[in-house]
């Protein structure tokens, strides 16, 4: 992989201090949301920062889920939210190329290092060939020498 894309968190350390910044380190709800429900539903930023609370629960309200601090009824910016992952990220995580579209390929990484085929990654990213899942997965070539150091036949 190219050292000047977005990566996912591999470090599963990493990965749980990253995750709990905003709950334990720096306590903000919404900030901690942001980044819980983008490593757990592989959404791109866009459209987790476009999700309502109806989209979520069954109840008629139609207010957005991560709103701005001054005014309750519009969503942070992109601007904001890669603020927010990087203020996390600049104080748990090593790698310095981590993103907002980092919790989407974090998710699909530890998906697929817990055995979760490739194809169906695919599907879930909706990506139009393998070779792109597989990129965007960032599979290390250790990680595939590590195939042939297991496998004995």
């Amino acid at each position: 992989y190219s050292m000047g894309t977005t990566q996912p968190i591999r470090n599963k350390d990493e990965l749980a201090a990253f995750r709990m910044y905003y709950k334990d380190i720096h306590p903000n709800r919404r900030n901690y949301c942001l980044i819980v429900m983008g490593l757990n539903t592989a959404l791109r930023i866009s459209d987790l920062l476009r999700l309502k609370w109806d989209n979520v629960y069954n109840f008629e309200h139609h207010e957005f889920i991560f709103t701005k601090n001054t005014c309750r009824y519009q969503p942070i910016s992109r601007t904001q939210a890669y603020r927010i992952v990087k203020t996390a990220a600049g104080k748990t995580v090593q790698d310095e190329h981590i993103s907002c579209h980092s919790l989407r390929k974090t998710f699909g990484y530890h998906a697929w290092k817990n055995g979760t085929p490739p194809a169906l990654l695919m599907d879930v990213y909706n990506h139009s060939s393998y070779e792109i899942t597989q990129h965007y997965l960032g599979i290390e070539q250790d990680e595939r020498d590590e195939i042939y150091l297991k496998l004995e036949l």
